[in-house]
Protein backbone atom coordinates (compact mmCIF):
# COMPACT_ATOMS: atom_id res chain seq x y z
CA UNK A 1 0.00 0.00 0.00
CA UNK A 2 1.40 3.40 -1.00
CA UNK A 3 0.23 6.97 -1.38
CA UNK A 4 -1.75 7.98 -4.49
CA UNK A 5 0.51 9.31 -7.24
CA UNK A 6 -0.91 12.89 -7.26
CA UNK A 7 -0.36 13.13 -3.51
CA UNK A 8 3.15 11.64 -3.85
CA UNK A 9 4.04 14.27 -6.47
CA UNK A 10 2.79 17.10 -4.27
CA UNK A 11 4.69 15.82 -1.23
CA UNK A 12 7.85 15.32 -3.32
CA UNK A 13 7.58 18.88 -4.59
CA UNK A 14 7.02 20.13 -1.05
CA UNK A 15 10.08 18.21 0.18
CA UNK A 16 12.34 19.58 -2.53
CA UNK A 17 11.15 23.11 -1.80
CA UNK A 18 11.43 22.99 2.00
CA UNK A 19 14.27 20.57 2.72
CA UNK A 20 16.74 21.13 -0.13
CA UNK A 21 19.89 22.84 1.12
CA UNK A 22 21.25 25.34 -1.41
CA UNK A 23 24.67 25.15 0.26
CA UNK A 24 24.88 21.37 -0.14
CA UNK A 25 27.64 20.80 -2.70
CA UNK A 26 28.22 17.07 -2.84
CA UNK A 27 27.28 13.66 -1.50
CA UNK A 28 28.41 12.45 1.89
CA UNK A 29 28.94 9.01 0.36
CA UNK A 30 31.26 9.62 -2.63
CA UNK A 31 31.81 7.00 -5.29
CA UNK A 32 28.64 5.01 -4.69
CA UNK A 33 24.94 5.32 -4.13
CA UNK A 34 24.20 6.02 -0.44
CA UNK A 35 22.87 2.96 1.39
CA UNK A 36 19.30 3.03 2.61
CA UNK A 37 20.59 2.19 6.09
CA UNK A 38 22.76 5.33 6.01
CA UNK A 39 19.92 7.62 4.98
CA UNK A 40 17.42 6.13 7.44
CA UNK A 41 17.44 7.64 10.92
CA UNK A 42 18.00 5.23 13.79
CA UNK A 43 16.84 7.73 16.49
CA UNK A 44 13.66 8.42 14.52
CA UNK A 45 13.03 4.70 14.03
CA UNK A 46 13.52 3.99 17.74
CA UNK A 47 11.10 6.79 18.56
CA UNK A 48 8.51 5.34 16.18
CA UNK A 49 9.01 1.87 17.64
CA UNK A 50 8.41 3.00 21.24
CA UNK A 51 5.58 5.29 20.10
CA UNK A 52 3.86 2.28 18.52
CA UNK A 53 3.74 0.52 21.90
CA UNK A 54 2.97 3.68 23.87
CA UNK A 55 -0.04 4.75 21.83
CA UNK A 56 -2.38 1.95 23.12
CA UNK A 57 -1.43 2.96 26.69
CA UNK A 58 -2.24 6.61 25.87
CA UNK A 59 -5.52 5.67 24.17
CA UNK A 60 -6.70 3.42 27.01
CA UNK A 61 -5.74 6.05 29.60
CA UNK A 62 -7.62 8.76 27.74
CA UNK A 63 -10.74 6.59 27.42
CA UNK A 64 -10.70 5.81 31.15
CA UNK A 65 -10.17 9.49 32.08
CA UNK A 66 -12.96 10.52 29.72
CA UNK A 67 -15.30 8.01 31.35
CA UNK A 68 -14.44 9.30 34.84
CA UNK A 69 -15.04 12.96 34.09
CA UNK A 70 -17.68 12.69 31.35
CA UNK A 71 -20.63 13.63 33.58
CA UNK A 72 -18.79 16.77 34.80
CA UNK A 73 -18.10 18.12 31.33
CA UNK A 74 -20.33 20.50 29.40
CA UNK A 75 -21.99 19.17 26.25
CA UNK A 76 -19.59 21.31 24.23
CA UNK A 77 -16.49 19.67 25.70
CA UNK A 78 -18.05 16.21 25.59
CA UNK A 79 -18.43 16.54 21.84
CA UNK A 80 -14.91 17.96 21.44
CA UNK A 81 -13.23 15.19 23.43
CA UNK A 82 -15.05 12.35 21.66
CA UNK A 83 -14.25 13.91 18.28
CA UNK A 84 -10.60 14.38 19.25
CA UNK A 85 -10.26 10.75 20.36
CA UNK A 86 -11.59 9.47 17.03
CA UNK A 87 -9.59 12.02 15.05
CA UNK A 88 -6.32 11.40 16.92
CA UNK A 89 -6.65 7.61 16.63
CA UNK A 90 -7.10 7.69 12.85
CA UNK A 91 -4.25 10.18 12.41
CA UNK A 92 -1.91 8.12 14.58
CA UNK A 93 -2.48 4.94 12.58
CA UNK A 94 -1.74 6.70 9.29
CA UNK A 95 1.11 8.73 10.79
CA UNK A 96 3.01 5.75 12.20
CA UNK A 97 2.53 3.77 8.98
CA UNK A 98 3.94 6.61 6.87
CA UNK A 99 6.80 7.13 9.33
CA UNK A 100 7.84 3.47 9.23
CA UNK A 101 7.54 3.26 5.45
CA UNK A 102 9.26 6.56 4.75
CA UNK A 103 12.18 6.06 7.13
CA UNK A 104 12.94 2.37 6.56
CA UNK A 105 12.54 2.44 2.77
CA UNK A 106 13.83 6.00 2.21
CA UNK A 107 10.60 7.22 0.62
CA UNK A 108 10.58 10.99 0.79
CA UNK A 109 6.85 11.59 0.03
CA UNK A 110 5.76 9.17 2.77
CA UNK A 111 8.16 10.64 5.31
CA UNK A 112 7.01 14.15 4.36
CA UNK A 113 3.41 13.08 4.97
CA UNK A 114 4.40 11.69 8.37
CA UNK A 115 6.20 14.93 9.26
CA UNK A 116 3.29 17.15 8.22
CA UNK A 117 0.74 15.03 10.10
CA UNK A 118 2.91 15.20 13.21
CA UNK A 119 3.58 18.93 13.05
CA UNK A 120 0.22 20.25 11.84
CA UNK A 121 -2.33 17.84 13.30
CA UNK A 122 -1.19 15.45 16.02
CA UNK A 123 1.08 17.76 18.02
CA UNK A 124 -1.49 20.64 18.20
CA UNK A 125 -4.16 18.12 19.21
CA UNK A 126 -2.09 16.75 22.11
CA UNK A 127 -1.08 20.25 23.20
CA UNK A 128 -4.78 21.20 23.24
CA UNK A 129 -5.51 18.22 25.50
CA UNK A 130 -2.57 19.18 27.70
CA UNK A 131 -3.22 22.88 28.24
CA UNK A 132 -6.98 23.47 27.89
CA UNK A 133 -8.18 23.60 31.49
CA UNK A 134 -11.79 23.59 30.36
CA UNK A 135 -11.37 19.85 29.74
CA UNK A 136 -10.99 19.23 33.52
CA UNK A 137 -7.52 17.71 33.14
CA UNK A 138 -6.78 14.93 35.62
CA UNK A 139 -3.29 14.15 36.92
CA UNK A 140 -2.77 10.85 35.06
CA UNK A 141 -4.23 12.39 31.92
CA UNK A 142 -1.71 15.23 32.06
CA UNK A 143 1.16 12.78 32.59
CA UNK A 144 0.35 10.58 29.58
CA UNK A 145 -0.15 13.66 27.37
CA UNK A 146 3.23 15.09 28.41
CA UNK A 147 4.96 11.85 27.37
CA UNK A 148 3.06 11.76 24.08
CA UNK A 149 3.93 15.41 23.39
CA UNK A 150 7.62 14.67 24.00
CA UNK A 151 7.45 11.81 21.48
CA UNK A 152 5.87 14.13 18.91
CA UNK A 153 8.30 17.02 19.45
CA UNK A 154 11.27 14.68 19.08
CA UNK A 155 9.79 13.19 15.90
CA UNK A 156 9.23 16.64 14.40
CA UNK A 157 12.90 17.52 14.94
CA UNK A 158 14.29 14.11 13.93
CA UNK A 159 11.95 13.95 10.92
CA UNK A 160 13.10 17.37 9.73
CA UNK A 161 16.78 16.40 9.96
CA UNK A 162 16.17 13.04 8.27
CA UNK A 163 14.16 14.58 5.43
CA UNK A 164 16.81 17.23 4.85
CA UNK A 165 19.52 14.56 4.62
CA UNK A 166 17.44 12.33 2.33
CA UNK A 167 16.41 15.09 -0.05
CA UNK A 168 19.92 16.52 -0.38
CA UNK A 169 21.65 13.17 -0.87
CA UNK A 170 19.07 11.79 -3.30
CA UNK A 171 19.06 15.04 -5.29
CA UNK A 172 22.86 14.98 -5.50
CA UNK A 173 22.82 11.33 -6.56
CA UNK A 174 20.25 12.11 -9.25
CA UNK A 175 22.42 14.90 -10.66
CA UNK A 176 25.48 12.65 -10.62
CA UNK A 177 23.59 9.90 -12.45
CA UNK A 178 22.46 12.40 -15.09
CA UNK A 179 26.05 13.58 -15.53
CA UNK A 180 27.35 10.01 -15.90
CA UNK A 181 24.62 9.23 -18.43
CA UNK A 182 25.60 12.25 -20.49
CA UNK A 183 29.23 11.13 -20.41
CA UNK A 184 28.28 7.64 -21.60
CA UNK A 185 25.94 8.93 -24.30
CA UNK A 186 27.14 12.41 -25.26
CA UNK A 187 24.81 14.60 -27.27
CA UNK A 188 26.43 15.79 -30.54
CA UNK A 189 27.23 19.45 -30.32
CA UNK A 190 25.85 22.06 -32.67
CA UNK A 191 29.25 22.69 -34.25
CA UNK A 192 30.03 19.02 -34.86
CA UNK A 193 26.62 18.58 -36.46
CA UNK A 194 27.24 21.61 -38.65
CA UNK A 195 30.64 20.29 -39.80
CA UNK A 196 29.10 16.94 -40.72
CA UNK A 197 26.30 18.63 -42.64
CA UNK A 198 28.81 20.83 -44.51
CA UNK A 199 30.93 17.77 -45.36
CA UNK A 200 27.91 15.92 -46.71
CA UNK A 201 26.84 18.97 -48.69
CA UNK A 202 30.32 19.44 -50.17
CA UNK A 203 30.55 15.76 -51.10
CA UNK A 204 27.22 16.05 -52.84
CA UNK A 205 28.34 19.03 -54.92
CA UNK A 206 31.66 17.57 -55.92
CA UNK A 207 31.15 13.83 -56.48
CA UNK A 208 34.20 11.67 -57.09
Amino acid sequence: MSLPQPLRRRLSSFSRTVFTDSHHTGPQYPGARPDIEMLSSLPLQMSLYFNLYYFPVWWLSMVIMLHLKYSYLSDYYKFILVTIMIFATLIEIVRLYLGYLGNLQVKVPELSGFWLLTLLLQLPTVLFLLFNEGLIILGWERAVNIVFALFLIFQVVAGFVTLKTMVNELSTQFRLNEFVRLEDHPVPSFYSQSRKERAVSTAGRYPG
